[in-house]
């Protein structure tokens, strides 16, 4: 039986993944909009005179919400994986054929 350390030590690393994958969204969604805001032209106001400001500078905001977007989903999918249907289902698939092939093999050398 599980004793009441390991589950309060299981429960507090759940904790921190989640805290990781919450701090990551944070700063997705402030970098992604600071630069954002950036490319509109809020700050234009706020930076030195001379200063490169021109929308085509900011071309690649684009693919970097894209690439950074996708590795968000992929964290959040490690992160919520138990929680989906999908994995679960997927889980138990696999340890129902790794059962049955290890018995195949068990039934072979008998």
């Amino acid at each position: 039986m599980e004793g009441l350390e390991q589950k309060r030590k299981r429960a507090r690393e759940r904790v921190e993944v989640l805290k990781g994958f919450y701090n990551h969204v944070k700063i997705f969604v402030l970098i992604n909009g600071f630069l954002y805001l950036t490319k509109s032209g809020l700050f234009n106001r706020f930076m030195p005179e001379g200063f490169q400001m021109e929308p085509y500078y900011f071309g690649w905001l684009e693919l970097n919400l894209i690439i950074w977007g996708g590795i968000l989903v992929v964290h959040g999918i490690f992160v919520f994986h138990n929680r989906l249907p999908f994995f679960k289902k997927w889980e138990e698939r696999q340890i129902r054929k790794f059962m049955e092939k290890d018995q195949d093999e068990v039934k072979k050398y008998r």
